[in-house]
């Protein structure tokens, strides 16, 4: 990543889907510019979802999303779904296409167009023509905008319908349709324009930390350097946290836990805040006087994230954990395990020891993440920063409607050191 590149995680995620050979790879190309996918007429050419960074004016910064045909058979096909399933939970967008030379597919714009339509009724269908109605529901059930794009439109003939007319700023409405061709360029600034005002940017009000500080304070920012610590680079949490912090017009001062006690006392102006890594949480705590705010990267990252209050509550679960119970430790990212690995060493026996307890663990990385969860008993995930806030939500939501307490790293650590309610004492006002 560059410097001045916007992380994914912080990205509009913009998902294609459809079935094999509807020119999904094809469209994409031609939306980025760029030859991203293989295009080929064989089906399933495209066997794991691609990704692609662009700026999408006026919508800002996405992420663009390939995936592979939802009418993929075998094994393989599978697993491929699996890996369009996990598209579809972390898409802020999605642009559902078809194949418009398919004269079938072609005769099913009216039904799909029908936003009142409920979409499971669909009547005489044949089976090979209910994946966009599948795709649709899925869409609709998670709440997420949509556009229906009939791709090789120069396949057909006669005139197109008058929808690629439409001024794009009048209402561009979830389920439209629009004609485009990939291989004449036809329809593809119009698909991109109703991509760009179909949804709006996040809030900027809501920032990691900097809406919480005042110009001027003074952050401290402890960042123990041992043997999980990345060499030569902060981690992410961390340089968004600075960013955040410069951007208030604060200061910041980053050092080790080590160095905390003396920084501190050195300090004038007084520091009015110390974020912590949450490994060195209660280190940091009884370090840190009372009358200084104290934080952890993790918490702040529920914070931005959309999921702290759920946080805060499902850390009380820990204290009913007992032999046997199940944990699931979910991280967003992939990386290589440490001897001191926070997810799947330090958490576990951290756990251990504030329970008493021997429960057993599960531990899933990046986009992995079951969707049955009645075996466990607390669900722990990372602090996210490489998820999307959609991605995150969507665990939550799936946590909380099967009943499991749902909760990250650093909200859990606060718990068990008790300094919980210290750690959120300024966040009070939002719980």
């Amino acid at each position: 990543m560059g410097l001045n590149d916007t992380p994914s995680a912080n990205r509009i995620h913009i998902g294609f889907f459809g079935r094999r050979n509807a020119g999904k790879s094809s469209l994409v190309n031609a939306v980025t510019g760029q030859k991203l996918s293989v295009v080929s007429d064989t089906k399933g050419t495209t066997t794991d979802p691609v990704y692609k960074s662009m700026e999408l004016l006026p919508l800002g910064p996405v992420l663009i999303m390939d995936t592979p045909g939802i009418d993929d058979e075998g094994e393989l096909g599978e697993l491929r779904m699996e890996k369009t399933k996990q598209v579809l939970n972390k898409a802020d967008m999605a642009i559902l296409v078809l194949d418009a030379g398919d004269k079938e597919q072609y005769d099913l714009k009216e039904y799909l167009k029908d936003e009142a339509k409920e979409v499971n009724n669909t009547g005489n269908l044949k089976d090979t023509e209910r994946y966009e109605l599948e795709l649709i529901a899925q869409f609709r059930k998670r709440d997420i905008p949509y556009l229906i794009v009939y791709n090789k439109c120069d396949l057909i003939s006669g005139n197109l319908p008058d929808t690629n007319t439409l001024p794009v700023a009048d209402n561009i409405l979830s389920g439209d349709i629009i004609y485009v061709s990939s291989v004449t360029g036809e329809g593809v600034d119009n698909l991109k324009e109703r991509m760009a005002h179909l949804i709006k940017t996040k809030d900027t009000t809501m920032q990691i930390v900097g809406d919480l500080l005042h110009p001027m304070d003074v952050v401290v920012l402890v960042i123990p350097i041992d043997s999980a610590a990345p060499k030569g680079r902060l981690i992410l949490p961390q340089q968004q946290v600075i960013r955040d912090i410069l951007e208030a017009g604060a200061v910041s001062v980053v050092v080790r836990d080590t160095e905390l006690k003396d920084t501190i006392a050195g300090l004038s102006p007084r520091p009015y805040m110390v974020i912590t890594d949450s490994q060195a949480f209660r280190y940091v705590s009884e370090i840190t006087p009372e009358d200084i705010y104290l934080t952890s990267f993790s918490i702040l990252m529920a914070r931005w994230k959309g999921f702290l209050k759920t946080a805060v509550k499902g850390a009380d679960a820990i204290s009913n954990v007992k032999d046997g119970d199940n944990i699931l430790i979910a991280e967003g990212c992939t990386h290589h395990r440490q001897c001191e690995d926070i997810g799947t060493v330090k958490l576990p026996n951290l756990i251990r020891k504030y329970t008493g307890a021997e429960p057993e663990f599960t531990f899933t990385s990046g986009g992995d993440f079951p969707e049955d969860l009645s075996g466990y008993k607390l669900i722990l995930q990372c602090g996210g920063c490489m998820l999307n806030e959609r991605a995150v939500k969507y665990r939550m939501n799936l946590a909380l409607s099967q009943g499991i307490p749902f909760t990250n790293y650093g909200t859990a650590i606060a718990r068990m050191n008790g300094i919980l309610d210290r750690s959120v004492e300024i966040l009070k006002d939002e719980l």
